[in-house]
């Protein structure tokens, strides 16, 4: 149970430097990785933090984690303000922990002690033994625009995906809000408090249980229950593809969109894709808010395991398919997520 309280706990915490990043005139704390892609204060915040929880809930065990970032591009010379940054939201964070029934460090941890539990994140993985998969922000690019991320993680089990934890700190109760900007101004306010706009999950799902759970974020001072306030949730029921929902990456440069919309146009789908940053779009499957997930990545893309562990195992066991274009199933299936390999 820690792990889904950990997440809540991250997902707040992330929530809270997204608003400082687009409310911020300046974006000191977002930096470009040698791959063009974007890393934030809240990347390696995140990962360091899961680093040490793990570290420190299971010392009597190896603990490897795969994870997407390391400390190159925060060690450089020039990023010493947003170290200072990093070291300062994973103190502030770690303080907060007992609020959530998770354990903090007896004193602040220093910039070596930081640096090191991100270092720590450099494991291989592999088809054997036990690998904790860590995506600390997944759709950076999203959390920058003030839109839709998420934070992943998955246990794998001599090849096999046992846990999955996904926590998507801006996904709304409503399903239509996914089409719109978090920041439009046709969006409701943050201050709204009625239900439209009432939005955070932690989705969460175990190997072979036959379930997957969502847990809405608290916010303010209601109290966080865990048992009162889980549901499960299940892929949707429509198997017609006039009117099905099918979504797919936001960003041209993982994804090609005329391709994905010739194999909608052959399958008989009516309506416009639901384009979506992150695993956020496994969520939306997960929950029924769509019914396919397609991405067809452009050529030379790699996916990595972070991108996909968590969401794969929570739409499986919400009751859809997960599956590449080498081996599809027959037929339109319910809850259906399909991607080249």
């Amino acid at each position: 149970m820690w792990l889904f309280e950990l997440f809540t706990w991250l997902a707040l915490l992330c929530q809270r430097v997204q608003e400082g990043l687009v409310s911020s005139t300046s974006n000191e704390h977002v930096m470009s990785k040698d791959d063009d892609s974007l890393v934030t204060v809240a990347d390696w915040s995140v990962q360091a933090i899961v680093s040490w929880m793990l570290s420190e809930s299971l010392s009597n065990q190896k603990v490897s984690i795969v994870a997407e970032e390391d400390v190159q591009t925060l060690s450089k010379s020039d990023s010493v303000g947003l170290l200072t940054a990093v070291v300062n939201t994973v103190n502030e964070c770690l303080a907060e922990a007992p609020k959530y029934g998770l354990q903090s460090p007896k004193k602040a941890l220093g910039t070596s002690q930081i640096l090191e539990a991100i270092s720590q994140c450099n494991s291989t993985g592999g088809r054997k033994g036990r690998h904790w998969v860590l995506d600390p922000v997944d759709g950076t690019l999203g959390f920058v625009r003030g839109d839709q991320y998420a934070v992943a993680l998955a246990l794998i089990e001599e090849g096999k995906i046992v846990i999955g934890v996904l926590g998507c700190p801006n996904y709304p109760r409503k399903k239509e809000w996914l089409s719109h900007h978090h920041s439009s101004q046709t969006m409701p306010k943050m201050s709204d408090t009625s239900e439209t706009w009432e939005k955070g999950c932690v989705m969460y799902a175990q190997r072979g249980s036959g379930e997957a759970w969502m847990q809405p974020l608290i916010h303010g001072n209601k109290k966080h229950t865990w048992s009162n306030s889980a549901q499960r949730v299940q892929v949707s029921s429509i198997d017609d593809p006039a009117l099905t929902t099918f979504c797919e990456p936001v960003e041209r440069a993982n994804t090609n969109h005329s391709f994905s919309a010739g194999v909608a146009h052959s399958m008989g789908f009516k309506k416009q894709p639901l384009r979506v940053h992150s695993m956020v779009k496994y969520a939306a499957i997960a929950r029924g808010d769509a019914e396919i997930f397609m991405k067809f990545a452009q050529s030379g893309y790699k996916e990595k395991i972070w991108d996909h562990a968590a969401g794969v195992i929570i739409v499986e066991e919400a009751g859809g398919v997960v599956t590449d274009v080498w081996r599809p199933p027959p037929g339109l299936l319910k809850g259906f997520v399909l991607r080249r390999s």
